[in-house]
């Protein structure tokens, strides 16, 4: 049974990882959690996963989580503010972290999780994306696996199992072309924040949401693919595909193309890698 610490657990990708230790109980338990400000449902969590461990946020919302966890027993180690997530990130019994929390608040707890010799499921782009240069000498020199967790990069990675080393031409990424993609540029003017939060195929945060809505989100995979597989920029594009079944596809140097189809779904990427090697 895989040990596993989860950051960002009230969050998007946290409540779905959370989903899949629920469905496969006999082969991940939950060691850590992580979370924002949402008390309620991390005290939620904390009863029905029982970690060793948990990091709120916000000190000043330490003492309500202590007492809305009083009648529990064991205890959890509990645990606040940016060193308290770091200290979760780096806790000893887990084997593997997701890395969940959004923007580059992820991107302290992700090194923390690597210099501790964690496998990283890696779901939360900033961090290689403000911190490649950094984070990429420390996966190799602690030897851990980081494994990308979101659809299009888990996509090339799938589709990379068993391909020598030099016979990748070119990376494509798939984009859905988001919540705008059929409006017409007259209208652009008259978008609202709830127009930019109505993906038509995927259930995400919401400033992942905003971002796929604007593109935004498919130059930073542009990125983070740069820093993952060594591919120059010049070699990875990108597609539009509005039914979001074809995650990824890579180009070999003999001019095959290989694909990675599934359902829209946070959850599958997010297996694969907890799962990793096996399926």
């Amino acid at each position: 049974m895989k040990a596993i610490t989860l950051l960002g657990s009230t969050g998007s990708i946290g409540t779905q990882t959370l989903e899949i230790v629920t469905q496969y109980p006999d082969q991940f338990r939950i060691v850590g959690l992580a979370a924002g400000r949402n008390l309620q449902l991390l005290c939620q969590q904390i009863r029905q996963f029982r970690p060793e461990i948990v990091a709120i946020a916000d000190p000043d919302q330490l003492p309500d989580l202590r007492a809305a966890i009083a009648d529990l027993d064991p205890q959890p180690q509990l645990v606040a503010g940016e060193s308290g997530v770091v200290e979760v990130a780096a806790y000893g019994d887990a084997e593997a972290v997701v890395t969940g929390i959004v923007g580059c608040a992820g991107l302290l707890p992700t090194i923390a999780a690597i210099q501790a010799g964690k496998d990283i499921a890696l779901a939360n782009k900033e961090t290689l994306i403000a911190g490649g240069p950094v984070v990429l000498p420390l996966v190799e020199k602690h030897g851990i696996k980081l494994l990308p967790a979101d659809s299009e990069h888990s996509a090339i990675f799938q589709c990379l199992q068993g391909v020598p080393a030099g016979g990748l031409r070119r990376i494509i990424l798939t984009a859905s072309g988001g919540a705008f993609r059929d409006w017409p540029v007259e209208k652009l003017s008259e978008v609202t924040v709830a127009d930019a939060l109505k993906h038509p195929n995927w259930s995400m945060g919401r400033k992942i949401t905003v971002d796929s809505a604007t593109l935004m989100n498919k130059g930073l995979e542009v990125i983070e693919a740069h820093y993952l597989f060594g591919v120059d920029y010049d070699h990875i594009d990108i597609v539009i595909h509005p039914q979001s079944i074809i995650h990824s596809l890579i180009e070999l140097q003999d001019a095959s193309v290989l694909a990675q189809l599934g359902w829209p779904d946070m959850r599958l990427p997010l297996l694969y890698a907890l799962s990793w090697p096996e399926r």
